[in-house]
């Protein structure tokens, strides 16, 4: 599976000086610089290196300044890490290639030129401020089946965690929650039950998603 692909890529960018983490905003992985504004490095992972991979390097071109396409390298060297085409096609396009070993090493394989293609500064903000909210990195990047732990999840799990012990307030929540009136009022995931104005107790499906999800959060959320 591509999550197995996940690990080795992520230390290979943080031993370049980048924070790494998976599943944002349907990209494998996001890495940003500590620089202000920060340099972002969007990666996507294959078992293989092939066509669709590069297509997807190309659709998220326009949000990122760096895209680095990550597969496992062919135990016979046969793949298409080896076809000069698909090296130099990369180069055109201005993406990096990372070769996977079965040992977990990497290998750069085409570094990624300086090119500056078409910006779409909305999607880059908005991968930008998911990376930065999200508490810690929750997802393998490659994962496919299963829901992914966004800081939206994250905040709501946090609302559900403090609501064990009875109803709460709105306000008593933004504190470590600070999307709490809106995670409330829109209820996505059915967690939560409008008792009073300004006050919401847990539902069943909450009681279920904390057990769900044992580890997020690791501790309630504290009274204001």
């Amino acid at each position: 599976m591509e999550t197995s692909l996940y690990l080795p890529v992520k230390r290979h960018l943080e031993s370049l000086g980048f924070t790494v983490k998976g599943e944002i905003g349907g990209c494998d992985l996001v890495a940003l610089s500590g620089d202000h504004p920060p340099v972002m490095v969007i990666g996507e992972l294959k078992l293989s290196f092939n066509l669709e991979l590069v297509l997807q390097g190309v659709d998220r071109a326009g949000a990122c300044d760096e895209v680095w396409l990550a597969a496992k390298l062919s135990v016979r060297g046969k793949g298409r890490e080896s076809d000069a085409r698909y090296r130099n096609l990369c180069r055109r396009l201005g993406f990096g290639m990372l070769g996977v070993t079965d040992r977990g090493g990497v290998e750069v394989l085409v570094a990624p030129s300086t090119i500056s293609p078409r910006r779409n500064p909305k999607k880059r903000s908005r991968l930008v401020s998911e990376h930065q909210r999200r508490k810690g990195d929750p997802a393998a990047g490659g994962s496919t089946r299963t829901p992914i732990m966004t800081a939206y999840r994250q905040q709501a799990l946090a609302c559900a965690a403090a609501m064990t012990a009875g109803p709460r307030r709105v306000r008593d929540l933004k504190l470590d929650s600070p999307d709490a009136p809106k995670i409330l009022q829109h209820n996505v995931y059915g967690w939560f039950d409008r008792v009073e104005r300004g006050v919401y107790a847990l539902t069943d499906a909450g009681h279920a998603a904390l057990k769900r999800w044992p580890q997020y959060p690791t501790e309630a959320v504290q009274t204001a």
